[in-house]
């Protein structure tokens, strides 16, 4: 086992955050630069917005894949492989000239980028011992922010210094030391114990999950709050570049710095469930984020990105729990229970969109507040479902 401050320890923890980096910033990079890619391709917010999606579609597609196959295949090879496809694939998207083209890479990006989040918890569970593990998995979520933050923030600032497509190169760089540094300093596996891919017992496997109340309404709760959480930035982003705004990509990136108080949602989820209940705790978040939403409605920059560090902080908060929630409340097969909850979490991701359209073509950023308050309330009712059927069945483990 690799234990806490060894020299092995900080070398795989620095390189599985390097690589978390360089796949949360590919992942969301696209975001900002969505304004100006509908100015260059003459597409609507709708449509351009399917090269930001399909990137999370694909991801959350392959966590169903990735996780069984690197039970069979060992963890260390199939995420360099995965990390060679996403680096190849980042440069081909610095080539495109087409949108068609743009959605192609884009979509093969996507199956790539799902590798580490599929393989990394579980190496790190297997590998380090217990202190080890408790801050290598807070440095891992560290680095997932730090990565989607600043890919989104260099993807502005090089629309603006020239050409959008000039951010894949750096990206592309930093694959390359992603790869190399989980080459030269992620260990081989000591504690892992390989096992035939099964689909069958997989298949199985999942629709077990999703026959348990308390799994699938966690679910449901994490993927519709993202659905609405992550695309209530697609939207603002074109009510930023539009007038009175008029902001340029770089100034819109900065809108995602919003996402740090995420880190203090996750970090107190855990003093609230203990006061609330995990299904009560969730409720506050997602109350939160309705409050965040209204903020929004105010005129003015300011109060724009008030009400997105208020919902950034609410929907962190629910996040953590609900992620929490699935790996205590799974009776069997814990690794596919919590890859299920990621594949409804991006499912809802790539969904949004389509939910918000009609809201935005009916009422602009008001119409997709309406719409946003009308998710969060569904998934209020789902957390009173989860608390009333959670008090029915006392004798499973509960988060209190």
């Amino acid at each position: 086992m690799i234990e806490y401050k060894s020299v092995a320890f900080y070398r795989s923890a620095l390189a599985l955050c390097v690589a978390a980096a360089a796949v949360f910033a590919n992942l969301h990079l696209m975001q900002p630069l969505l304004p100006e890619l509908s100015r260059q391709f003459q597409l609507s917010a709708l449509t351009v917005s399917w090269v930001y999606t399909i990137g999370t579609l694909c991801l959350g597609l392959s966590l169903l894949v990735y996780a069984a196959l690197s039970d069979a295949w060992g963890r260390k090879k199939l995420l360099l492989i995965t990390l060679a496809g996403m680096t190849f694939s980042t440069l081909m998207l610095s080539q495109v000239e087409s949108f068609s083209a743009l959605l192609f890479w884009r979509a093969v990006q996507g199956l790539f980028l799902g590798g580490l989040p599929a393989i990394a918890i579980a190496w790190m569970g297997e590998e380090y011992s217990k202190p080890a593990l408790v801050t290598a998995v807070g440095f891992y979520i560290s680095a997932n922010s730090l990565g989607g933050i600043s890919g989104r923030l260099l993807s502005g600032a090089m629309a603006d210094l020239g050409h959008w497509q000039w951010v894949f190169y750096p990206m592309t760089l930093l694959g390359l030391i992603s790869c190399w540094l989980i080459w030269r300093y992620l260990p081989a596996s000591t504690q892992f114990q390989r096992t035939s891919f099964r689909f069958k017992q997989a298949l199985s496997d999942n629709l077990f999950h999703l026959r348990q109340p308390l799994l699938l309404l966690v679910y449901l709760i994490g993927g519709l709050n993202f659905l609405v959480f992550l695309n209530q930035y697609t939207y603002i982003s074109f009510v930023l570049a539009a007038a009175p705004f008029l902001l340029s990509s770089s100034l819109i990136g900065l809108l995602f710095v919003t996402y740090l108080t995420g880190t203090l949602g996750s970090a107190l989820s855990a003093k609230i469930a203990a006061k609330l209940g995990a299904p009560l705790a969730m409720a506050v978040g997602i109350l939160i984020m309705i409050l965040g939403s209204v903020i929004t409605l105010g005129s003015g920059l300011l109060l724009i990105a008030a009400g997105f560090f208020v919902s950034a902080f609410g929907f962190f908060l629910c996040h953590s729990l609900a992620s929490s929630w699935v790996s205590q409340h799974a009776t069997r097969a814990k690794a596919s229970a919590s890859a299920l909850y990621l594949v409804f979490y991006y499912l809802g991701a790539s969904s949004g969109t389509l939910y918000l359209q009609p809201f935005w073509q009916a009422g602009q950023w008001q119409g997709v507040v309406l719409g946003s308050v009308l998710m969060f309330s569904v998934t209020l009712a789902l957390c009173w479902l989860l608390w009333r059927y959670k008090q029915q069945t006392s004798t499973r483990p509960s988060l209190q």
